[in-house]
């Protein structure tokens, strides 16, 4: 006669956690930088009012070039200022000439990618004159300019 021993099968089986947590921290992470880094290229300023304007609805495939100018006149895009005066490095023509270059062509040679102006509502437009007549200049022309404002509250 053989004897059987009776045992028991346990049934219970443990997850181990630790790797599914490490990966949801990574990723809210992962997340929290991306998000930080699309907004680089908006520096705090107060946009003016404008009761006509219209609401700006870019192709997010589509980067464009960002220029704030703020309250003293300063050019500052992607956090890095600029001068107007040429001369003086890093120069505001330099970088839209090489935007220039890089952005696709219409069918006269000019640019297509559209520029974005965002001046603080204290800023005197003759800063904002200035890089719209750097982008006429030989070697840049870029015609597409956008002035960024605000629209009131309702």
């Amino acid at each position: 006669m053989s004897r059987r021993k009776s045992r028991k099968v346990d049934t219970d089986v443990d997850m181990n956690m630790t790797p599914m947590i490490d990966v949801v921290f990574n990723l809210i992470i992962f997340f929290m930088i991306v998000t930080d880094m699309t907004q680089q290229e908006l520096e705090a300023i107060v946009l003016p009012l404008a009761h006509a304007a219209v609401e700006d609805k870019p192709d997010p495939k589509e980067r464009r070039i960002i220029v704030n100018v703020t309250k003293d006149g300063k050019v500052v895009i992607k956090r890095k200022e600029y001068f107007i005066e040429p001369g003086k490095l890093p120069s505001l023509q330099q970088y839209l000439r090489e935007a220039a270059k890089q952005s696709p062509k219409d069918e006269q040679g000019l640019p297509e990618k559209p520029i974005l102006i965002r001046a603080d509502q204290e800023t005197e437009f003759w800063h904002v004159q200035e890089i719209m007549e750097i982008c006429g200049q030989q070697g840049i022309q870029i015609w597409k300019v956008n002035i960024a404002c605000s629209q009131p509250a309702e």
